[in-house]
């Protein structure tokens, strides 16, 4: 016999109520016709195959039960994973606010930097100036006190004046020199080629003979060559200046 009751808790457990109800009350009205006009064998076969019936409305309703289930964990799961974008999300908003903070940035920095680097050619122009101006008047100095100098030191009679001027070299390259002038010793012409240095180091020295002795030789003959400098930079160097033939005079001479 079909318990209807028990057919009942079963099918509330998946359905809902009203549901459930006319299920098992379908199922009961389709068990008591089927036992009013069949034989016994057929009642027992019919009976098992209702029995079967509800046994697989049970695992229906097992599977609904899971599927629901199932469905949840995947709707919690869509929860999380656009918790997750949404955070993501902010990340990036953020990522992106930080980076054109940082683009900003930089440009600030690069502005600074341009502006510094202006500043700093506006000093070397205002220190090389300076440095021109100190030049050009230890050379001032010194076209007024080299004749007698050299007369009383090299026996050289300055004829003229010495100024500052170009020469062109062997190669007809202009050379410009800081000092030049004619002079006589004993009677023979000699040419004064000089440079000024504020502060004279042996590499100054040096650069004076291969950039202008060497080069104007050739054109103007013998040469007498000197250096007027404020001070010295190393030790030993009028020594190094005298070994090769350069005279250095000091501004404190004139």
């Amino acid at each position: 016999m079909l318990d209807t009751l028990e057919l009942l808790y079963e099918l509330r457990e998946t359905f809902d109520a009203r549901q459930a109800e006319s299920l098992a009350r379908v199922m009961g009205k389709i068990y008591r016709e089927l036992a009013n006009t069949v034989t016994k064998v057929e009642f027992e076969e019919l009976r098992k195959t209702v029995s079967q019936l509800a046994d697989n409305v049970k695992e229906l309703a097992e599977a609904q039960k899971k599927t629901e289930e199932r469905v949840n964990e995947l709707a919690v799961a869509q929860k999380r994973t656009e918790e997750r974008l949404n955070e993501l999300a902010e990340a990036q908003k953020k990522t992106e606010e930080r980076l054109n903070e940082l683009v900003e940035a930089q440009k600030k920095t690069e502005e600074a930097i341009k502006r510094l680097v202006g500043e700093i050619e506006e000093v070397k122009e205002q220190v090389g100036g300076l440095s021109h101006t100190v030049g050009y008047t230890l050379e001032n100095e010194a076209y007024k006190a080299l004749p007698s100098l050299l007369k009383r030191d090299y026996n050289l009679e300055v004829t003229g004046r010495l100024k500052r001027g170009y020469i062109k070299d062997s190669k007809g390259q202009a050379i410009e020199v800081n000092i030049i002038g004619e002079a006589k010793r004993n009677g023979k012409r000699v040419f004064i080629v000089g440079e000024s240095k504020v502060k004279l180091s042996k590499n100054d020295v040096r650069r004076f003979i291969e950039r202008r002795v060497k080069r104007l030789e050739p054109v103007l003959g013998e040469l007498f060559p000197l250096i007027v400098t404020h001070m010295i930079s190393e030790p030993n160097v009028e020594e190094y200046a005298k070994e090769k033939g350069v005279v250095v005079y000091y501004s404190y001479d004139f």
